[in-house]
């Protein structure tokens, strides 16, 4: 068949790779001049199936309701007169209960260690470079009480069968010796040693690369102006030229949505109606000056909700969420305050190790839904399928995605348990489970 990808990030590339690996002509359309240049481009850098825990738990309400007068907060919730905010954040309501969170839990993991065995295979079948470590990712507490709710977090994720182990202070430092001189403020931690890190923009840059050296046309600097139907099927999406302003239309057998968060508005007008909304994301790059002194396995810090990543000489810290519309600006005093929170937490952890006189700021908007758990599968239209809705598990979760998305359009059956558009099933609950720490991002 021939299939058009709309979007070129980790998600639509992904899709695209496992298309032409079915034997699909793939045609991919982005308004960016590359690939991975919005949500992908400056993320969190984690792979990390052992925290693919949902936002919505039964103690959520009550801490977005104390962070609401605090700038630098985890979660910071802007209202507006925008009725799909207030019809997620409603959504994000009925999701903060022991037993959806279980529910959702069990389909983040399917879906995050079946993406992961498809990275793995992906990157030995391909030899893409891109600042890899495998060498686990560590989440640290600061205080005794977070170290009992990152235990239950750790205990639920041995249920899934993700080996997250739980560890004293001494243990945390053994890890990471790095933290030494933060190391009198360390309750404890948890540590996955399956989990990795590297960098998603030159990762997904690379596969671009190769999917083009495959086959796939890449039609990057083309802004997308509507998908025109014709009965129950996708009959051509229209697009333009952004450089030349001339309009093209595409026509193909199947269509893939993978926009982030811009995959909702665009399918609005068809009648499809996805629950995803944008979380602002920020994230600091920095330059290390003492590199022999600098992490090197990639970091949750509990307290702040931030993610800390080694991605060759520079570090990563990214992390927070603002859900306030489709801006991604660096200039309000909000914006401010929150990216020098990154780079001041930074330099708590570890002083005098990075440059600090120049830190690369970026903001992205992450598109996430009510349960964490993305949109993937076919549409109320026959021939338009999504792939969208992935929030700060963008990078955890896109090579998976992409090859369950591609099984399904080839009319396969993909090997997990997971609820794919169309099918949606819950899976067990377990009387009392909860999660005992606050729901935030760190991935960005």
């Amino acid at each position: 068949m021939k299939v058009i990808v709309l979007g070129a990030g980790i998600i639509g590339v992904s899709t695209a790779w496992y298309l032409l690996e079915q034997g699909h002509e793939v045609t991919v359309v982005d308004r960016q001049p590359d690939a991975a240049l919005e949500t992908s481009f400056a993320n969190g850098a984690q792979i990390s199936v052992s925290f693919c825990e949902p936002w919505a738990n039964a103690e959520a309400p009550l801490k977005v309701l104390k962070w609401l007068a605090r700038d630098d907060s985890p979660l910071l919730f802007r209202p507006k007169l925008d009725p799909w905010q207030w019809r997620w954040g409603l959504s994000f309501l009925t999701q903060c209960t022991d037993g959806a969170f279980e529910r959702n839990v069990q389909q983040l993991v399917a879906l995050g260690r079946y993406s992961h065995e498809s990275l793995k295979a992906l990157v030995a079948q391909t030899g893409i470079e891109y600042h890899r470590l495998e060498r686990g990712i560590l989440h640290f507490f600061s205080s005794q009480k977070d170290l009992e709710g990152g235990a239950a977090g750790a205990e639920l994720m041995r249920r899934h069968g993700v080996d997250r182990r739980v560890l004293s202070r001494d243990e945390v430092l053994r890890v990471e010796p790095a933290l030494a001189s933060y190391g009198p403020r360390i309750a404890g931690g948890t540590y996955t040693r399956s989990d990795e890190s590297g960098d998603a923009r030159v990762f997904t840059q690379e596969l671009a690369k190769r999917c083009a050296a495959r086959g796939a046309v890449f039609l990057y600097g083309h802004a997308i102006d509507g998908l025109d139907r014709e009965g129950d099927r996708l009959g051509a999406v229209r697009i333009h030229d952004l450089a030349s302003q001339q309009p093209r239309t595409l026509k193909a057998d199947a269509f893939v949505a993978a926009l982030g968060s811009y995959t909702a508005p665009l399918l609005r007008p068809l009648g499809v109606h996805l629950n995803i909304y944008p979380a602002k994301g920020y994230s600091a790059t920095l330059k290390l000056r003492r590199p022999e002194r600098a992490s090197v396995v990639s970091m949750i810090d509990d307290a702040r909700k931030i993610a800390v990543s080694r991605l060759g000489d520079e570090v990563r810290i990214a992390g927070t969420a603002e859900l306030a519309g489709y801006d991604t600006g660096l200039d309000s005093p909000t914006a401010r305050v929150r990216c020098q929170a990154l780079v001041r937490r930074y330099e708590e952890l570890f002083p005098g190790v990075a440059d600090l006189s120049a830190p690369n700021f970026w903001a992205g908007l992450r598109p996430s839904t009510p349960t964490n758990i993305p949109c993937i599968g076919r549409s109320r239209i026959a021939n338009l399928w999504v792939n969208a809705g992935h929030g700060t598990l963008g990078w955890t979760h896109g090579a998976g995605s992409g090859r369950a998305l591609a099984e399904l359009i080839s009319g396969q059956r993909p090997a997990l348990e997971f609820g794919f558009l169309g099918e949606r099933r819950s899976g067990p609950t377990w009387a009392g489970a909860r999660r005992a720490t606050a729901a935030a991002p760190s991935q960005a």
